[in-house]
């Protein structure tokens, strides 16, 4: 004998009792009626007592089974009401999303959202991780994440939500110092900052408006987890460095820093929203991945000379 409980046993004896026939029964939950007969069978067999005193014109609970039908029918309404509750739950947006960002994107352009998405669904709440380190969702329990890359995890399920151009930049006064490089090669011979967490590779790979490439490996004094500690040194004039467009904008914009190599391009990517899967998304996520394609497909950081 099984160590569960017969639970459809239990709640199609519960049905019984309430309607009064099998037939009843059967109709209001869905199923045939020998398949409540069985179940009411095999609870009897299993709890070793007639449940019903049965003729061909009434049906009647026994002694032994009026003392369980309060109980049985107890169970039945408390599973119904936790089934209704878990689909209000999946319906609705409430209760807890782990969602990492990168570290230098989400302080800039998504901590800024988070008073809109609070008012907006006031029953979710948001547990944020920040890091530039890529985190594996299935194996650290997140329920999404924003990334930044030029091809999400086929593993995983990504929305994008807008394009991100990389950016080789350097200062006015790294410029006048050591004068503009005109190819890619060039940027052997100079001081080139880099980023540690990079997807796929180290190499800075530029494409000329011709269809022509060429690769670069950075060497230089710095080398970040996190892009925004190049700008002081950038600023300085010390090195040039990449930089993705939603922190090379705001520079770019007013002068400090400028583009190098404006006939090649780097990177361009994308910003995803990746969950695990979409099997069974909760409406949580899906309000989420929802609420970022709103505010986040057509950004504020586009610089005016994107070719994209």
């Amino acid at each position: 004998m099984s160590k569960l409980p017969d639970f459809e046993g239990l709640a199609l004896f519960a049905k019984v009792a309430e309607e009064g026939s099998f037939a009843a029964a059967a109709r209001v939950t869905g199923v045939s009626v020998p398949t409540v007969s069985r179940a009411v069978a095999r609870l009897e067999e299993r709890l070793g007592g007639r449940l019903f005193n049965r003729t061909s014109r009434q049906l009647a609970l026994t002694e032994f089974g009026a003392s369980l039908a309060a109980q049985a029918g107890d169970i039945c309404r408390q599973a119904e009401a936790l089934e209704s509750r878990a689909q209000d739950l999946s319906m609705l947006p409430r209760g807890q999303v782990r969602l990492a960002v990168p570290l230098a994107f989400g302080v800039r352009w998504v901590a800024p959202l988070l008073p809109i998405l609070m008012r907006q669904y006031p029953e979710l709440s948001v547990d944020l991780h920040l890091s530039d380190a890529s985190v594996d969702l299935i194996a650290e329990g997140f329920d999404a994440a924003l990334r930044i890359a030029v091809m999400p995890d086929s593993s995983l399920v990504a929305r994008r939500l807008c394009g991100v151009t990389q950016y080789l930049v350097a200062s006015p006064g790294y410029i006048d110092t050591h004068g503009r490089p005109a190819h890619p090669r060039e940027l052997a011979d100079r001081a080139c900052m880099s980023y540690a967490y990079r997807a796929r590779t180290q190499v800075w790979r530029f494409t000329h408006a011709d269809g022509t490439e060429e690769d670069v490996v950075p060497t230089g004094p710095l080398r970040v987890t996190n892009s925004n500690a190049l700008i002081p040194v950038l600023l300085e004039g010390l090195a040039v460095a990449e930089l993705p467009e939603f922190i090379a904008s705001e520079y770019l914009a007013n002068g400090s820093l400028e583009l190098l190599l404006p006939d090649w391009h780097m990177a361009q990517g994308g910003l995803y929203f990746v969950t695990p899967s979409t099997r069974s998304r909760s409406a949580k996520v899906k309000a989420l991945s929802d609420f970022f394609a709103l505010h986040l497909s057509n950004p504020s950081w586009r610089w005016p000379n994107d070719r994209r």
